[in-house]
C-alpha cells in the first residue's frame, strides 16, 4: 500500500512542481517493452521512478552521461547457503554486480536445522538492502531415501505462507510424489495452489510434464537441452536458465531466447560459490556470456530483469518506467554489461548504505551440527558378492549423472577401488545423529590419484560426502570435517592438506565473503595437487547424494537408481 503523502509526492515530482528527490541526467536508458534505446532523464522520487525524458531537475543529481542504464537483474531461483555466507554477506557481495532481486528457497539450511531457517531467512529478508524473497521449502528432505535432519511438513510451512518476504512453495523435487499422490507432496500443493510453486523436472517430458504442470508447478531451473526447454514452452512452464558453479545450461539453452520466448525464460544461479561471484560475477555474468553468443541484448536484460520479476508477480520492477521501482544498473558498456553504478530503491549501493542495515539476526542455533563419531577405515569396506558393479559416471559441469556398469577387483571378499582407471570410491554418511548410516559406492570422473576429499555439502540432506583413493584417506578426510564442525577439506598421506571451515549448519561461515574466496580457491588448488582437474571438486562432490537427479546418485542409505526411484546394492 502507497499513503496518500507519497502518493502527492510522486506526482508533483513526475509534473516537475517540485524537484525529484533523485534525478540521473543525459543517460541512455533501455526500454524493456520495446527494446529501443532513449537519452533524457531519470526521476525518482523516494524508492520509484517517477518519470523518463527530459527536463527534470533534482534535488540531487547525478550525471549519465556515457552511461546507460537496465533494470536491475534478478535471480530468479537459488539457495543462499552455496555461497557459503550469510544472508547479509551474500548482499554485500552480489548488489554490485546488479543483483537486485533474488528468490531463494532456504532448503539445504533447512535440511539441518528444521523450521528455524525459515525464521531466520525472513528475519534477514526483512532488515537487508535488496529484496531477497523467501520460497517455502516443499522437499526437507528430498526423499525418503536419504537421512536427513530436519522435516517440514504442510503445517510448517502455511503459518508463513502470507509473510510479505514470500512467494510461494519452493522447488518441488519430489516428482514421483506428484505422479503417484503422495499424502504429504498432495498436501503441500493444495495448500500454495492460489501461489507460484517452483518446479524441478529434469529430463521430463511427455505425459509426465503434463501432470506435473497439471498439479500446479509453473517453472523449472533444472532444464539442460534445448527440446526439453522448448517443450516445457510449450506447455507453459516458464524456464528458469541457470549459470551455477556446476550447472551450467547457458550454453545449450541460450538459442531459446528469441522475441516470443523472452517474456517465458528468466536467469537463476541456483548453486554458486563466492569464488566463481568474484572471479567472473553473478546474472551479470550469464548477461555477458549471452550476448557474447549473438543474443540481442535488448532481450538479454529483458530475461535477466523482467522476465524473473512476472514469473512471481512482482510486476513494480524490471521496467525503467513510471511507478516502478528504482532498481537500476547504470552500465559503462551495455554490450559488455560493465557496471559502473547499481542503485536499490533509488539509493547507490555503497559501503554507508549497507552499514545502515539494522544488527543481522543470530543464527548461533546452527552451529554444532555434525553429530558423528569419528570413523575407520574399516567403516569404508565394501564386502559384495560379484565383481558386477554400479558406477555413478560424473559428468564434468553437470549435477546429472551416468550409471554405468563395471566388474572391479575383489581382493580378500573386499571390492576395491582402481585409482589408475579413475574408479574411486565413495561415502556418504549420516551427520544428523540419527542412525550412523554408511552408504558404500564407486564413482568415475573425479581424477584423483592420491588422497581423498570430503565435505558436509551434500545436497540435500548435507551428510557428510567423501571420496578418495584409500580408506585411510577417506577416514582422515571425514574425521577432520566431524572435529572441525564441517566444511571442505583434502587428505593426502592421511594428513588434513587443506579445509576450508563451515561451522553453520556445515553450509555457511559467518566470515567477509572475500575471504571465503581466497581459502576456497586455495583448497581448489590443493585439490588439483591430487590429480583432480574438475572446476568444481567439491561441488561436483555435493551432489551426488541428491536422488532427485538422474541417473545413479548414493546416499547414507545406499546407491539410488534414480530412474527406478530405489535403493540397489552396490
Amino acid at each position: 500500500m502507497i499513503d496518500r503523502t507519497t502518493l502527492d509526492r510522486r506526482i508533483d515530482q513526475a509534473l516537475s512542481r517540485e524537484p525529484a528527490d533523485l534525478v540521473i541526467k543525459n543517460i541512455d536508458w533501455l526500454s524493456i517493452p520495446t527494446g529501443k534505446i532513449h537519452r533524457g532523464d531519470i526521476a525518482i522520487c523516494g524508492d520509484a521512478i517517477v518519470g523518463t525524458g527530459a527536463g527534470y531537475e533534482g534535488k540531487v543529481e547525478i550525471d549519465g552521461t556515457g552511461l546507460t542504464a537496465v533494470p536491475g537483474f534478478v535471480d530468479a531461483h537459488f539457495h543462499l547457503e552455496s555461497s557459503m555466507v550469510v544472508p547479509y554477506e551474500f548482499e554485500r557481495c552480489v548488489l554490485p554486480h546488479g543483483t537486485t532481486t533474488a528468490v531463494c528457497d532456504p532448503h539445504e539450511m533447512a535440511n539441518v536445522c528444521g523450521v528455524r531457517v525459515l525464521e531466520y531467512f525472513l528475519a534477514c529478508a526483512e532488515n537487508m538492502v535488496m529484496d531477497l524473497r523467501v520460497k517455502l521449502c516443499s522437499c526437507v528432505p528430498s526423499t525418503t531415501m536419504e537421512t536427513s535432519g530436519a522435516e517440514l511438513g504442510v503445517d510448517d510451512l502455511t503459518p508463513y505462507k502470507n509473510h510479505p518476504k514470500t512467494l510461494g512453495l519452493a522447488e518441488m523435487m519430489n516428482y514421483p510424489g506428484v505422479w503417484f499422490h503422495d499424502p504429504g507432496v498432495m498436501a503441500k500443493l493444495a495448500a500454495f495452489s492460489d501461489q507460484v510453486i517452483d518446479g524441478h523436472a529434469p529430463l521430463m517430458g511427455g505425459k509426465e510434464l503434463n501432470a506435473y504442470i497439471a498439479a500446479g508447478i509453473q517453472n523449472c531451473h533444472e532444464t539442460s537441452n534445448l527440446a526439453e526447454g522448448e517443450e516445457k514452452l510449450d506447455k507453459g512452464m516458464r524456464v528458469f536458465i541457470r549459470g551455477g558453479s556446476v550447472a551450467k545450461n547457458l550454453q545449450a539453452l541460450a538459442p531459446l531466447i528469441n522475441p516470443q520466448t523472452a517474456p517465458f525464460l528468466s536467469f537463476c544461479t541456483d548453486d554458486r560459490n563466492p569464488l566463481d561471484i568474484a572471479a567472473e560475477g553473478h546474472i551479470d555474468h550469464m548477461v555477458r556470456s549471452a550476448i557474447g553468443m549473438g543474443i540481442a541484448p535488448e532481450l538479454v536484460y529483458r530475461v535477466a530483469s523482467r522476465s524473473g520479476a512476472e514469473a512471481f508477480g512482482l510486476n513494480d520492477r524490471g521496467l525503467i518506467a513510471p511507478g516502478c521501482k528504482a532498481d537500476l544498473v547504470l552500465l559503462s558498456d551495455y554490450r559488455k554489461c560493465e557496471i559502473h553504478t547499481v542503485l536499490k530503491s533509488g539509493r547507490p549501493v555503497n559501503s554507508e548504505l549497507l552499514a545502515a542495515r539494522p544488527p543481522a539476526p543470530s543464527v548461533e542455533f546452527a552451529r554444532h551440527s555434525v553429530r558423528r563419531a569419528p570413523v575407520s577405515a574399516a567403516d569404508f569396506r565394501v564386502r559384495p558378492e560379484k565383481a558386477a558393479t554400479h558406477v555413478i559416471g560424473l559428468i564434468p559441469n553437470s549435477i546429472i549423472t551416468e550409471h554405468l556398469e563395471m566388474d572391479l577387483p575383489l581382493e580378500n571378499g573386499e571390492k576395491k577401488a582402481v585409482p589408475a582407471n579413475d574408479i574411486l570410491k565413495v561415502a556418504v554418511l549420516e551427520r544428523h545423529g540419527k542412525n550412523g548410516n554408511i552408504g558404500l559406492g564407486f564413482v568415475k570422473g573425479f581424477g584423483i590419484e592420491s588422497g581423498a576429499i570430503a565435505s558436509s555439502i551434500g545436497h540435500d540432506s548435507h551428510n557428510l560426502c567423501v571420496v578418495g583413493t584409500s580408506d585411510e584417506d577417506m577416514a582422515a578426510a571425514v574425521n577432520a570435517l566431524i572435529e572441525s564442525g564441517g566444511g571442505q577439506c583434502a587428505v593426502r598421506d592421511g594428513k588434513t592438506v587443506g579445509i576450508l571451515k563451515l561451522p553453520l549448519a556445515g553450509l555457511m561461515s559467518d566470515a567477509p565473503h572475500e575471504q571465503l574466496a581466497a581459502e576456497l580457491g586455495e583448497l581448489r588448488r590443493t585439490v588439483r595437487e591430487t590429480g583432480c582437474r574438475l572446476d568444481e571438486p567439491f561441488l561436483q562432490l555435493a551432489f551426488l547424494p541428491l536422488p532427485v537427479i538422474p541417473y545413479l546418485k548414493i546416499t547414507d542409505r545406499g546407491l539410488v537408481d534414480v530412474s527406478a526411484f530405489q535403493i540397489i546394492g552396490v
